[in-house]
């Protein structure tokens, strides 16, 4: 009796460390864009040197915490994985700077339909109908929330090219979702050293990107102009990695302590309370249809994994693969999204 309430003591610790870190990590994330709407590129840039810092810190001081050695061929092993997850924050990141925080999750609502899209193509199976009854709820969802408003004010409403970021941020996070799993062997099947190859390779692919758009040179006229509140952007570069690289931490411990269900009620709890703190913090506006999307999809999103947990305790042992239990957190829960990957049955 002692050990299953610390254990549910540790569920309910780990799940609520989660949840704050990811709260953190939109809100922070909005406040900075909002002060500093130019300087997306650099933004990313310092949170994933951020954790690459914070990383190596925990190896110091924690030998259980192994960094990968650096070789050439791992590193072009893990050029797809890395490319695709650097490039779906980008877009991740450009969606939230244009929309409202309580519609960021309307605007990346087909994260789960693309999803199980890019596994059933990964997989060569046919998804099971409650599987393809749950993508479309979400897929429904998403359509009523970016459906035309004539209660939402012109400056609140999201612009096509925001909406346009926000399926393609759904887009490959669904590709990297499925990456992740073929990219861990690479890393000797250690979420630690895959998130380490993937902070440090999405640090020097935006490198080019930040000096392209010139934002160094954006950043320092900001700097000297005296009526830019420059604490924003330093501090929120400075929590927003730190957030980051717990989140990574969350994750892992996740693994450990909660299932599937767990995970998606909790991530239904957050969205309402992200929601609730979006109109309270940003004034942001929450209409009846919008109200209406966010629950659909979480409707859709719950049955989903209601009908993965009934789906696996229905197979035989024997005649199936292990689930996969990665869930690992990109650099930003704008997604941080904490994916789980369930290997489908092998036909005979």
């Amino acid at each position: 009796m002692q050990a299953s309430s610390s254990e549910k003591l540790q569920v309910a610790a780990v799940v609520s460390f989660y949840m704050t870190a990811a709260l953190v990590m939109v809100f922070v994330n909005k406040a900075v864009l909002n002060s500093a709407p130019d300087l997306p590129m650099i933004f990313i840039f310092i949170q994933v040197v951020i954790a690459i810092v914070l990383l190596h810190v925990s190896a110091y001081f924690d030998k259980r915490v192994v960094l990968p050695v650096v070789e050439k061929e791992t590193a072009k092993k893990l050029v797809p994985v890395v490319l695709v997850g650097v490039v779906g924050l980008v877009f991740n990141t450009l969606c939230l700077r244009g929309v409202e925080a309580t519609f960021f999750q309307i605007a990346r609502g087909m994260v789960l339909p693309l999803t199980i899209l890019a596994s059933t193509i990964d997989t060569r199976s046919v998804p099971s109908s409650r599987v393809l009854i749950a993508a479309t709820i979400v897929t429904g969802g998403f359509l009523l929330g970016i459906a035309p408003d004539s209660s939402v004010p012109i400056k609140s409403s999201p612009s096509l090219l925001s909406l346009f970021y926000g399926i393609l941020s759904s887009f490959f996070i669904a590709i990297h979702a499925v990456l992740i799993k073929k990219s861990l062997p690479y890393c000797n099947n250690s979420t630690i050293e895959l998130a380490w190859w993937t902070n440090a390779g999405s640090a020097l692919f935006l490198i080019p990107f930040v000096i392209l758009q010139r934002e160094p040179f954006a950043l320092a006229e900001k700097i000297s102009n005296p009526e830019w509140n420059g604490y924003v952007f330093l501090w929120g570069c400075l929590v927003t990695g730190f957030f980051g690289f717990l989140l990574c931490v969350a994750g892992l411990l996740s693994v450990k302590v909660t299932s599937p269900i767990t995970h998606m009620f909790s991530s239904a709890a957050r969205s309402v309370l992200q929601t609730i703190l979006g109109v309270l913090i940003f004034k942001d506006i929450l209409t009846l249809s919008r109200a209406a999307s966010i629950l659909t999809i979480l409707l859709g999103t719950i049955f989903y994994s209601w009908v993965k947990h009934v789906e696996g305790a229905q197979k035989p042992p024997s005649k199936r693969n292990d689930i996969e239990s990665v869930r690992l957190v990109s650099k930003n829960d704008q997604d941080k999204e904490i994916i789980w990957q369930h290997s489908e049955e092998e036909k005979e």
